[in-house]
């Protein structure tokens, strides 16, 4: 795995990394937090149709990013991409505050998702290109708890700011702009896109890195088509399909689950927070484990369990803590299972195909992340969201556990053609 050698390492990119993920963790959970309120108020012609529409166009974008954007990494390098990404993201997003009616709140999220898309698989990419080798899983898992900070955070900042939605989208769409400036003056390049004259024989000997050859190889997803990834494509893509239908299936529709379970929609919102905390805590414990135990084992693990606890949730709690205690466990398994395939797919796949393979799996799960809220919310719409909406999210579990027994444990990159003899 060609990683940065320790001596160009230091902490901005990391840091930077995982700051653009809180900026994800926004989005996970902002328009969550926002609908109960524009359902309820009904304001700027918002009802539970239109609110599941907004939803599911928002996600289409996040989808579209992913698969058609986030590729880019592997063509044009992670930190160009990463820079017009945020950008994209943040004027749409406090364009949206200003947004005079459904459709055009919309289309600013559908528009606001294209960059965000990119963004994740390309600050994943980044950070296992610049991690020390055997450790994908922690690099991984520790990015992406930028994810669920922002989710917190911005769970947490709902419950100070709601009803005032329009507030929510102009702090998401300022902080991103804040580290525009501090992408483009501190995020090096990463090592694979770097020039290959400024990396002498003895490096690339000492680092296992062949930037003459990977660098001249053309990449896209008909790499993926050839052996012996399909299996492994199919495997992941399904399972990152579940996955990201139970996160933002959960993340957008949990507190109305919750009221229509019986439970007032402040406690909805605590449950929100608690459950994005769960997630924090998971994910540190995931990557340790997965760099211990071999990450297939644990990812398996971790979605089985999830959808132990989500069969759980179905019955009313009535004890405020255990109801506390029982989503912030469920948020230990669902959140970082869904880390685990993308920490997966960057053991899987060859740093010249990493880009892809993570933009790929983004963008499979994206339509998972479609299709969780856009059966929940018509479950809403049908007055049968609570206990049904969690039986859906239980079985999504399983079929991801199903789907990984597909993938093995590592596969043998084939060898490319030296450049003289193609």
């Amino acid at each position: 795995m060609p990683t940065m050698p320790s001596a160009r390492r230091s902490q901005w990119p990391v840091w930077l990394c995982w700051l653009a993920m809180v900026l994800d963790g926004f989005d996970l959970v902002v328009l969550g937090s926002v609908i109960p309120t524009l359902i309820k108020t009904g304001d700027i012609g918002f009802d539970a149709v239109g609110a599941t529409f907004a939803a599911t166009i928002s996600l289409v974008g996040v989808g579209l990013g992913a698969l058609f954007i986030a590729p880019l990494s592997d063509k044009f390098g992670r930190r160009k991409l990463l820079i017009a990404c945020v950008a994209g993201f943040s004027l749409f997003t406090i364009g949206v505050a200003f947004a005079p009616n459904v459709a055009v709140f919309s289309i600013l999220r559908l528009l606001a998702g294209l960059g965000l898309g990119a963004c994740l698989p390309a600050a994943l990419a980044y950070m296992n290109d610049y991690a020390p080798a055997g450790s994908a899983g922690k690099s991984t898992t520790r990015t992406m708890t930028g994810y669920h900070v922002g989710a917190v955070a911005t769970a947490f900042l709902a419950i100070l700011v709601v009803p005032d939605w329009r507030l929510m989208f102009v702090i998401g769409g300022v902080a991103g702009l804040a580290l525009l400036p501090f992408l483009w003056a501190k995020l090096p390049e990463s090592l694979p896109e770097a020039a290959p004259a400024k990396v002498d024989e003895t490096t690339k000997a000492a680092t296992g890195v062949a930037h003459s050859t990977e660098g001249k190889q053309k990449t896209g997803f008909r790499d993926l088509l050839q052996k012996p990834y399909p299996l492994v494509a199919v495997g992941i893509g399904i399972a990152s399909f579940m996955g990201l239908l139970l996160v933002y299936g959960l993340n957008t529709w949990l507190p109305q689950l919750m009221a229509a379970a019986g439970y007032t929609v402040s406690t909805g919102l605590t449950l929100l927070l608690v459950l994005n905390l769960g997630a924090v805590a998971g994910l540190v414990l995931a990557g340790i484990l997965a760099d211990r135990h071999g990450t297939k084992k644990i990812v398996l693990l971790w979605f089985g369990l999830s959808a132990v606890f989500l069969a759980i949730l179905s019955v009313k709690i009535q004890s405020e803590f255990l109801l506390n205690a029982a989503v912030f466990v469920t948020g230990v398994f669902v959140f970082s299972s869904q880390v685990l395939v993308y920490a997966w797919v960057s053991q899987l796949f060859p740093a010249r195909l990493r880009g892809t393979a993570l933009g790929f799996a983004a963008g499979v799960g994206r339509l998972g992340a479609i299709v969780g809220p856009a059966v929940t919310g018509t479950l809403v719409a049908a007055n049968i969201a609570y206990p049904a909406g969690f039986y859906v999210f239980a079985a999504a579990g399983l079929l991801a556990v199903a789907a990984l027994f597909l993938v093995p444990h590592q596969v043998k990159s084939p060898e490319p053609v030296p450049a003289g003899e193609r």
